[in-house]
């Protein structure tokens, strides 16, 4: 099926920067003596801490409270050194030429901020080949629900259905579905082991798949 256009959720889709924030929460748990699973944490991959808190869970676990500012403001030192080097995902360069070249119109759909995937294009050089970028604020609520996809379509004026949103989170998946869109997923070191048989295709990385 050739479709319409493709949106990208960011984070684990583009770039792989969800296994570094991950690896830095699971560090503050053991420092509090506690692990924190995948299976756990990713109940807010694609969404935020109103889905699921690992703030909330860790004191629930500890019955304390933490001083959030200084371990968020360490937390975040240890994410940027993790991901200094950090580039594209593979096959993500290709794909994006390739659907360039097909004149299809490509956008980013992410419940991350601006500032944050915005900053991220621009240093890779990515910008140029999205017609649309919808983040958090663009619309009222993120992911798990549709209105930032909704938003996406809605400025590219193109039908639900005819286009494909490709992502790597239950959450995303969840929101693009609700949205009417097709979704493909791309499963990642975070994200391998959720349950996507709701999406329409699982694809093992964006090098494979087939647009």
């Amino acid at each position: 099926m050739r479709f319409s256009a493709v949106l990208f959720d960011f984070d684990g889709v583009l770039v792989d920067t969800e296994w570094a924030i991950y690896e830095a929460w699971h560090r503050t748990f053991l420092a509090h003596g506690h692990p924190l699973p995948l299976e756990t944490y990713t109940q807010c991959i694609g969404s935020d801490f109103d889905t699921w808190s690992p703030k909330t869970h860790l004191e629930e676990l500890t019955g304390r409270s933490f001083d959030w500012h200084q371990l968020d403001e360490a937390r975040q030192v240890e994410i940027r050194r993790d991901l200094e080097q950090a580039g594209p995902m593979p096959g993500v360069v290709a794909l994006l030429e390739k659907l360039k070249a097909q004149g299809i119109p490509i956008g980013v759909v992410s419940s991350s901020s601006h500032f944050w995937v915005d900053g991220w294009l621009e240093k890779l050089r990515l910008m140029p080949y999205f017609k649309t970028v919808v983040c958090r604020g663009d619309a009222p609520r993120i992911k798990p629900a549709p209105d930032l996809w909704l938003e996406a379509i809605r400025r590219l004026e193109l039908p639900a259905g005819e286009c494909l949103a490709i992502e790597d989170s239950l959450n995303g998946v969840k929101s693009a579905k609700a949205a009417g869109l097709n979704v493909w997923v791309v499963p990642n070191r975070t994200t391998a082991c959720l349950d996507f048989s709701m999406a329409d295709r699982i694809c093992a990385s964006l090098e494979v798949a087939p647009l």
